[in-house]
Order: C-alpha cells, then sequence, then structure tokens
C-alpha cells in the first residue's frame, strides 16, 4: 500500500435550504396558548366605575326670564323668547340691550331653528348675536319638550300645562 495514494471523497455541493423550520414556533405558540387558557379565568373581570347617583325631581324646574332663546321659522322671522321681531336691525338692537345688562361670562345666546329654516338667515342670526355682544352662542338640534332644561343654563323652559282632573264617580 505504499503506492496507493488515499482519495478523499468530497460531499457535492447542494443548494442552500431556504425553508423555514416551524416547528420551534408552533410548540411556542402552543405553549402561549395554553398559558393564555390557563391564566385567564383567574383574572379578575369586574371593573370598578363610579356612577353617579340620580334623583328624580317631580317639581318642573323654575322659569328663567334671563335665559335668552333665539327662534328662527321657516321663513326666516326671528323671535327673541316669545318677542317677534320685525327686521334683523331691531334684532341686533333689541339683543344688545338684553345682553348688556349681564355680566361677559353670562351672555349666553341659545338659537332653536327650523329644519326647513334657510342656512344665510341663520347664520345672519348667529352673526347678528356674535355683533350684539354675545359670549357664547348655544344651538338645539331638537325641539324640546314643555319642562326641560337647557343644559349650560342656570333654569329652565316653563312647566308643562296640567292635565285636567279626571270626572268625579
Amino acid at each position: 500500500m505504499a503506492g496507493h495514494k488515499s482519495r478523499q471523497w468530497v460531499k457535492p455541493q447542494s443548494a442552500p435550504n431556504s425553508d423555514i423550520n416551524v416547528t420551534p414556533l408552533v410548540d411556542v405558540v402552543l405553549v402561549l396558548l395554553i398559558i393564555f387558557m390557563v391564566i385567564t379565568p383567574l383574572l379578575e373581570k369586574d371593573i370598578e366605575v363610579r356612577v353617579p347617583e340620580t334623583e328624580v325631581e317631580n317639581t318642573p324646574p323654575p322659569e328663567n326670564p334671563d335665559q335668552l332663546v333665539v327662534q328662527l321659522d321657516e321663513t326666516g322671522n326671528i323671535k327673541i323668547n316669545s318677542e317677534q321681531m320685525a327686521n334683523p336691525d331691531e334684532y341686533v338692537t333689541r339683543l344688545k340691550r338684553m345682553l348688556a345688562a349681564k355680566p361677559k361670562e353670562e351672555r349666553i345666546v341659545f338659537f332653536m331653528a327650523n329644519d326647513n329654516t334657510n342656512y344665510g338667515k341663520l347664520i345672519g342670526a348667529l352673526d347678528g348675536a356674535k355683533a350684539a355682544g354675545a359670549f357664547v352662542l348655544g344651538m338645539a338640534t331638537e325641539e324640546l319638550p314643555q319642562g326641560a332644561v337647557v343644559p349650560g343654563a342656570e333654569g329652565g323652559a316653563p312647566p308643562p300645562p296640567e292635565p285636567p282632573a279626571p270626572p268625579a264617580p
């Protein structure tokens, strides 16, 4: 064997394996799933919420004569509370006098416009209230029922009318 050359066989080169081995990933996900399934029932599920107490009042709120409500109908006629205004100039002048008697923080004007009111006339009424010195402008988007309290105002609407008494037997 002296003259025999030893041959080394080299494994032929193959393409690299680029497949992802997902077995460890599946094992980890299953372990996490089991952990969450065991821990979840042990967690406290109650969330402490402090709800304010409500009181039911049977007496209607008092009428607030200082509250200013501007109403616009579908034709663009303007009323301040229940007083009809003849023209926009009278509206601004009358509103200016009503707001001048109040401190700045209490110069609040609420607007109630009919759904069919011209948008331009509503904007004109809002601009007129701002020009008259209103500090806060509020919009009522729904018809207020009798006896409803307007948020942000200290008083409310006039009380609802008393129902007629049932006839005596």
